[in-house]
């Protein structure tokens, strides 16, 4: 099929394909000699051809199984050549289709340098969002739940796509050698800071798609399928049914979405790889980084250093200049251990030779920093078993006390935010971060607000108010007024972390 990208015609018959496809893009299935010729024109192709070149190549694309011709009787023809001219229609075939579109996507993929979006892990949240409130409603409509299980594997597969484009590029950038030391520092700088910024709340997008994953699943993906597959409404065929293999792809597509955020099988999700990846592209690039600050302070070559002295010194005036030179250059001058004495001076006469003398241990840091050890007492080591034991028991207490605000806070179904009445301080911090995790999340289609805490345990679900009525919350501290919302505070089983880890790391922040 991609024959017609190499030989001497190479680029008239990449033009007329793209002629044929810009053609199919405004449903012109068939185009006739004086069409494409126009055709031509529009994509670029400005050199003048004749018409036995052009049937050339034409009939070149025939016999690759590209083009069809067919004969088109609706017109009146005057003459004979109007006949010959407009007679034959050309248009492409399924083959020449998947070659044009083939080398569409290749010339993209070069184009292309792929990114680490977050803002597509947050459509794809809300889609699954959304598949969640459509399948628990029976009335919903099933072009609804196929349009938006459509706009979910699109954002997926572009997750995908730029995912790997993006990881390409950064081991391309690992592993680039030669280019300019200015630009390309200033890449990887820039490198760096990108990936920084990807992972921030990284692992908490990943349980929230998870944890979304989960309640999708909860309504039956089975009938999420079917109902899809209703909704589809894939044109009738003569051979076999379209839609188990529409489904198959469908489940393998939701197979996909559960490798990358929640695999069956307790395994790893690629997230956490993808993450991993990050974290050592930003260790690699700031040595990187370091390596060629370093290369820059040090001299580019021993060689070149000792050329330029020797030009120096051919250059100097007189014998005291080249003197003074060879100090400078080399670092001749007084030795710093030359005030150190004996033991006991008095058993080495001064007029001893300095040969004949016996040996004065000279201290190895009077060569890096000019001055010799001095020994004192040893410090104390410090008892921290009372400051260990107090931070031990603090840390309990503080699982304890979080573990008793969220069995007062767990609503068990819909609650009113006034029928919690009064809260201690831990319970009402509680409260308080988790509503305004809430109220910084849009609203879904039903109007209501979800949001999960940072270890993705803890859900809540809040609803504004159709009374207007305003709560009151109590606490030793003050008293709260607000909108007094519907909420549904509830556990999320999500696979990570053990449960004792997640106390503890919710204890210590």
């Amino acid at each position: 099929m991609f024959r017609f990208t190499t030989g001497d015609r190479a680029e008239l018959y990449g033009a007329i394909l793209q002629a044929f496809g810009a053609a199919n893009e405004r449903l012109e299935t068939a185009l006739g000699l004086d069409d494409l010729r126009g055709r031509l024109r529009t994509v670029g192709w400005l050199d003048a051809i004749a018409d036995t070149d052009l049937h050339e190549a034409l009939k070149q694309l025939r016999s690759w199984g590209l083009l069809d011709v067919v004969q088109n009787h609706a017109e009146n023809y005057r003459t004979a050549e109007d006949y010959e001219r407009r007679n034959l229609q050309y248009s492409l075939t399924r083959p020449g289709e998947a070659a044009f579109a083939g080398v569409q996507h290749a010339l993209s993929v070069l184009a292309s340098t792929g990114a680490l979006q977050t803002a597509v892990l947050e459509a794809i949240t809300d889609r699954l969002d959304e598949l969640y409130v459509l399948a628990g409603e029976p009335t919903s409509s099933d072009r609804r739940i196929f349009s938006t299980l459509q706009e979910l594997e699109g954002h997926l597969e572009a997750l995908l796509d730029n995912t790997k484009a993006f990881n390409g590029e950064l081991q391309r950038l690992l592993r680039a050698e030669g280019a300019d030391l200015s630009v390309f520092r200033e890449v990887k700088a820039a490198t760096v800071a990108y990936l920084q910024e990807f992972l921030v709340n990284l692992d908490q997008r990943g349980y929230g798609v998870a944890s979304a994953v989960a309640r999708v699943e909860e309504r039956g993906i089975a009938t999420l399928h079917e109902r899809a597959l209703r909704g589809a409404e894939l044109p009738p065929s003569a051979g076999d049914d379209p839609g188990p293999v529409w489904l198959e792809r469908r489940r393998a597509r939701w197979a996909g979405l559960r490798a990358w955020f929640l695999p069956p099988d307790g395994a790893r999700p690629r997230m956490d790889q993808l993450h991993d990846v990050a974290r050592r592209a930003i260790v690699s690039l700031l040595q990187v980084l370091d390596r060629i600050s370093e290369s820059r302070r040090r001299s580019s070559s021993a060689v070149q250093d000792f050329r330029e002295l020797a030009r120096w010194f051919a250059a100097a005036p007189a014998e005291e200049d080249l003197h003074r030179l060879w100090t400078v250059a080399f670092g001749l001058g007084p030795a710093r251990h030359a005030h150190l004495a004996h033991p006991d001076p008095e058993t080495v006469p001064s007029s001893a030779k300095w040969a004949e003398a016996p040996p004065v241990e000279v201290s190895a840091l009077l060569r890096t920093s000019g001055r010799t050890e001095r020994f004192s007492r040893t410090g104390k080591v410090r008892d921290i078993a009372a400051v260990k034991a107090a931070r031990t028991l603090r840390a309990r207490q503080e699982r304890i006390d979080l573990q008793e605000a969220w069995r007062v806070l767990k609503t068990h179904g819909p609650l009113r935010l006034s029928r919690f009445g009064e809260l201690d301080d831990a319970s009402f911090e509680r409260l308080l971060d988790l509503l305004g995790r809430a109220l910084s999340t849009r609203p879904d289609s039903s109007g209501a607000r979800r949001a999960i805490t940072g270890d993705g345990r803890v859900e809540i679900v809040l609803t504004p108010p159709a009374d207007g009525h305003v709560a009151v919350l109590r606490t030793p501290k003050g008293v709260l007024r607000g909108p007094d919302y519907v909420v549904r505070i509830d556990t999320v089983a999500v696979a990570g972390p053990s449960s004792t880890r997640i106390g503890r790391q919710e204890a210590a922040g």
